[in-house]
C-alpha cells in the first residue's frame, strides 16, 4: 500500500471515529434533554395522612415537592376540588413523588377543547310567565361559566332592574389586560382568569393577541354566558338575521365568568383552579362547554371538580362533545355531571343554489355583504381547480386562482373550518362558494357568516349538484339568499355533530342525559373578533350565530337556574331528574324525534331522556334523588380502591367488604341495561333487578306505571305497578326486572320507555338495551 493510500485510509478512519463520537454525544444530549424536560402534573394528596410534624398542609405539600426537586414551585394549590397542588416536574421526578407516603396520584396535565334568541320561544319560556319563578328568587341564583372569558360591554350584561348582588356571593372581579373591576356590575357580578397552567406549558401569554385578564377575545365565553343568563335585549340580530328579542334562559340570574381557555386550549390545572374558586365564590350552577379525553372518573379533572361541586350543592352542566354521529363519542360521562347533547330549533336561514339547468336546491347561510351579479355565473368544482390531492376541500393554498377567479366554486366539507374554505375561495378570486356536505355530515346544515356569498347544502343535494357540474360542459350557478324563516318542521332533530352514547366508561349509565338547542344559536359576542373567528375578518358584531354542544350546555345551565330558583332546597340530582323525566322524545303528532345524520328516528343513545321542556321541569311530580354517598357506593361498585376514591371525593370513604355493590343500584332517572353473551342466551335468563326510589315533590296522588318497548326479546316487569303518596317529600321504591325471552342479537341495541303517571304528571325514563 502506498504512503498516499495509507494517509487517505487513516484520514477516513479518524473522520468516522469523530462522526461516531459526535453521534453518540448528540444522541446522549437528546436523551438527557428529554429526561430533563418538565411537564405540568396535578398532585393529589391524602390530606388526612399529613404527618403530625407539619403545622399546615401547605408546608407538607412544599416539603413533599422539595424532596424531589429543589427548583420546582407549586403553580396552584387546591383545597376544595381536590387536596393537592399542581407543579412542573420531569417524568422521573413525578414518578419519585408518586411513590411517597400520602401521595394518592400524580396526574399529567391534560388539554381540553371547547365544544364549538329564538330558543326561549322554542322552549315555551315566553308563553308561560306565570309559571316561571318569582324574579327575586331567580336573581339570587349565580351561574359560573368556565370558558374563554367575557365581553362585559355586551348589552346582554345590562343590569337594569336588578337588585343588589346576592349576599351569598363571595367572589371577585379581577383586573388585567383591558379589564378592570369596574367592568362588573349587578348582572356580571364576578370575573376571574386562570392562566398559570397554560403559561407553564406554552409560555407567557402574548398580550398583543389575547388579554391576560377575564376579557373574552374569542367570543365563545360571551356566547355561552349570555345564552345561560343574558338580559333581555330588543332588536338583537346578526346582520339582520334572527332579528328579535334576545334573552338568556334565566334572564335575572347573575353571571360569574371564569376564563380558563386560551388560544392554545384549556388546561386541566387551570380548570381545577377555576372550579376551586367557583365553589369558594358560592355559585349555584357551573356551566362548562368543554371536554377532553375519556379517562376513569378519578383521573378526569372535570369529573373530580364536578364531584366536589355536587357535594356542595352546585349543579354542574357540561357539553357532550361534537364528535357525533359516531357511537361511544361522548365527553363528560360522570353520573354527577349533567351531560348535554344538541338539537335544532324551528328557525332556519335559507339560501338556495340555483343551477343553469333551472333546478334549485336548498341550503343555509348567514352571508351579508355585496350581492352577486344578477345573472348565472361560471361554476367549478374545487377538486378540478387544484393540483393538490385534497383540493376539493379548499384548504389554504390549494386553489389555482386562474381556474376559480370570477366563478362560484364548490368545496367539500371536512378537515378545515367551513368559514376558512370561504376565505380560501375568496383569496383565490372566487365570487361565491357552495359548500357540500359529505357522508360524515349527511343532511346537517349549519349556517355561517361567510366572507363571500356562500351557502351550505346537504350530502344528497351536494351529490346532485356535483353530477350537474361534472356532466355539463359549461355549468353555471347563482345563490339566492332568503333571510330568516321560522316554524321549520320537524324540529327539534338531533344534530349530526352531537356526540353519542353508549357510555364508554360505565355502559350501565345512559348518556347523554338530555339534548337542548345547539344549532344556529344567537347570543352575545366579543367585539374583539369577527363572527367567523378568522383573523382576517374585520367585521364586528354584538351578537353571533354559532352551533355546537357548547351552545346546548348553557341552555340547560340556565334552565337549571330556573328550577333552582323555584325549588331552592333541591339537590343537583333532583334538578337534573326534573329536567330528564319531563323531557320529550316525540313531536306533537306522536312521531319520534329524528336524527339528522340518518333521517331516521333518534334513540336514547342520541338524546338521552329527550329534549328539555323547562315548563314541565318546574313541576315534575316525582324526582330521583342522589347524595354524595350514593355516588361513592357507585365508585365501590366500580371496584375503585381507597386511594382512587379519595382522589375522586377528596375524603376517605371505605367500601363495606360485607356488602355487594352494583352500578345498577345508582338511583339514576334512566336505565342502561347491558346484556352479555355471544348472541344466544337461554330463555328465562335475567339480569339483576334494578331498584329505584322516587321522591314526591308534588301533591298527594297515585302514580301508575306503563311500559312501551320495541324489543320483544326482553320482558320488563315493574313491581309494584302503582305508587301512592300522601305527603310531599315522601319516598317510594320500585324494582324493574329484565328477562330475556329468546336469542339475543350480538352487538345490537334496542330501546324501551318506562313512565309513571298520576293524571297530571308524566315521569318518563328511557331504557336502552345493549348486547355485547
Amino acid at each position: 500500500m502506498s504512503l498516499k493510500m495509507m494517509k487517505t485510509t487513516l484520514k477516513t478512519f479518524v473522520i468516522n471515529v469523530l462522526l461516531l463520537c459526535l453521534c453518540h454525544v448528540s444522541t446522549a444530549a437528546v436523551v438527557k434533554s428529554k429526561e430533563q424536560q418538565r411537564w405540568t402534573y396535578i398532585v393529589h394528596m391524602a390530606k388526612s395522612e399529613m404527618p403530625a410534624s407539619f403545622e399546615h398542609h401547605l408546608h407538607w405539600y412544599d416539603s413533599s415537592l422539595k424532596s424531589v426537586s429543589d427548583s420546582a414551585e407549586m403553580i396552584y394549590t387546591y383545597d376544595n376540588v381536590i387536596h393537592g397542588f399542581s407543579t412542573r416536574l420531569t417524568a422521573k421526578q413525578a414518578q419519585l413523588l408518586e411513590s411517597q407516603p400520602g401521595i394518592l396520584s400524580v396526574l399529567p396535565e391534560l388539554k381540553y377543547e371547547l365544544h364549538t334568541t329564538r330558543t326561549p320561544q322554542f322552549l315555551g319560556l315566553d308563553k308561560n310567565p306565570a309559571l316561571l319563578p318569582e324574579s327575586n328568587s331567580e336573581s339570587d341564583v349565580i351561574i359560573g361559566v368556565l370558558d374563554t372569558g367575557v365581553w362585559p360591554e355586551s348589552k346582554s350584561f345590562d343590569d337594569t332592574g336588578l337588585g343588589p348582588i346576592p349576599s351569598s356571593w363571595k367572589g371577585d372581579c379581577e383586573s388585567g389586560t383591558n379589564f378592570t373591576a369596574s367592568n362588573c356590575n349587578r348582572k356580571l357580578i364576578g370575573a376571574r382568569y386562570f392562566s398559570k397552567g397554560y403559561e407553564g406549558t406554552l409560555g407567557p401569554i402574548d398580550t398583543s393577541k389575547e388579554s391576560r385578564s377575564p376579557r373574552d377575545d374569542d367570543g365563545h365565553g360571551t356566547h355561552t354566558s349570555t345564552t345561560a343568563a343574558g338580559s333581555v335585549v330588543n332588536d338583537a340580530n346578526l346582520f339582520d338575521y334572527a332579528k328579535g328579542t334576545a334573552r338568556g334562559m334565566a334572564t335575572r340570574a347573575r353571571v360569574a365568568a371564569y376564563k380558563v381557555c386560551w388560544l392554545g386550549g384549556c388546561f386541566s390545572s387551570d380548570i381545577l383552579a377555576a372550579m376551586e374558586k367557583a365553589i369558594e365564590d358560592n355559585v349555584n350552577v357551573i356551566s362548562m362547554s368543554l371536554g377532553g379525553g375519556m379517562s376513569d372518573y378519578y383521573r378526569d379533572s372535570v369529573a373530580i371538580g364536578a364531584f366536589s361541586a355536587m357535594e356542595k350543592g352546585i349543579f354542574v352542566s357540561c357539553s357532550a362533545g361534537n364528535a357525533g354521529p359516531s357511537s361511544y363519542s361522548l365527553s363528560n360521562q360522570a353520573p354527577w355531571i349533567t351531560t348535554v347533547g344538541a338539537g335544532t330549533i324551528d328557525r332556519d336561514f335559507p339560501a338556495y343554489v340555483s343551477l343553469g339547468n333551472g333546478k334549485n336546491f336548498s341550503g343555509v347561510s348567514l352571508y351579508k355583504g355585496n350581492s352577486l351579479p344578477g345573472k348565472l355565473l361560471p361554476f367549478v368544482y374545487a377538486g378540478n381547480a387544484s393540483n393538490a390531492t385534497n383540493g376539493n376541500l379548499c384548504m389554504m393554498g390549494t386553489l389555482i386562482p386562474q381556474k376559480v377567479a370570477g366563478k362560484i366554486v364548490l368545496c367539500d366539507r371536512g378537515v378545515n373550518s367551513r368559514v376558512q374554505k370561504g376565505s380560501v375561495a375568496k383569496d383565490a378570486g372566487a365570487l361565491g362558494m357552495v359548500l357540500a356536505n359529505t357522508a360524515a355530515n349527511g343532511e346537517e346544515l349549519v349556517a355561517d357568516a361567510h366572507l363571500l356569498p356562500a351557502t351550505a347544502v346537504g350530502e344528497k343535494n351536494g351529490d346532485i349538484i356535483k353530477s350537474y357540474l361534472f356532466a355539463d360542459p359549461n355549468p353555471t350557478v347563482t345563490i339566492l339568499f332568503e333571510g330568516t324563516k321560522v316554524g321549520i318542521e320537524p324540529s327539534p332533530v338531533v344534530a349530526a355533530f352531537s356526540s353519542r352514547g353508549p357510555n364508554s366508561i360505565t355502559p350501565e349509565i345512559l348518556k347523554p342525559d338530555v339534548i337542548a338547542p345547539g344549532v344556529n344559536i344567537l347570543a352575545g359576542w366579543s367585539e374583539n373578533v369577527g363572527p367567523t373567528g378568522l383573523s382576517i375578518d374585520d367585521r364586528r358584531v354584538g351578537f353571533n350565530i354559532i352551533s355546537g354542544t357548547s351552545m346546548s350546555c348553557p341552555h340547560v345551565s340556565g334552565l337549571a337556574a330556573l328550577v333552582k330558583a323555584e325549588h331552592q332546597d333541591w339537590s343537583p340530582a333532583a334538578i337534573r331528574s326534573a329536567l330528564m323525566t319531563t323531557a320529550y322524545t316525540a313531536y306533537k303528532n306522536g312521531q319520534k324525534l329524528l336524527d339528522v345524520s340518518t333521517g331516521k328516528p333518534a334513540t336514547p343513545f342520541d338524546y338521552g331522556s329527550g329534549h328539555v321542556d323547562p315548563i314541565a321541569a318546574l313541576d315534575p311530580g316525582l324526582v330521583y334523588d342522589l347524595t354524595a354517598d350514593d355516588y361513592l357506593n357507585f365508585a365501590c361498585a366500580l371496584k375503585y380502591n381507597a386511594g382512587q376514591i379519595t382522589s375522586l371525593a377528596g375524603r376517605n370513604f371505605t367500601c363495606d367488604a360485607s356488602k355487594t355493590y352494583s352500578v345498577t343500584d345508582l338511583n339514576y332517572p334512566s336505565f342502561s341495561v347491558v346484556l352479555t353473551g355471544t348472541g344466544s342466551v337461554g330463555n328465562g335468563s335475567t339480569v339483576p333487578k334494578y331498584t329505584r326510589t322516587v321522591t314526591n315533590v308534588g301533591s298527594p296522588g297515585t302514580y301508575k306505571v306503563s311500559i312501551s318497548s320495541e324489543s320483544p326479546l326482553v320482558k320488563i316487569r315493574v313491581e309494584p305497578e302503582s305508587l301512592s303518596f300522601s305527603a310531599n317529600n315522601e319516598k317510594k321504591s320500585y324494582t324493574v326486572t329484565f328477562t330475556t325471552t329468546g336469542s339475543l342479537p350480538s352487538n345490537s341495541n334496542r330501546f324501551a320507555r318506562l313512565e309513571w303517571r298520576d293524571g297530571k304528571h308524566t315521569v318518563g325514563s328511557p331504557i336502552a338495551f345493549s348486547w355485547t
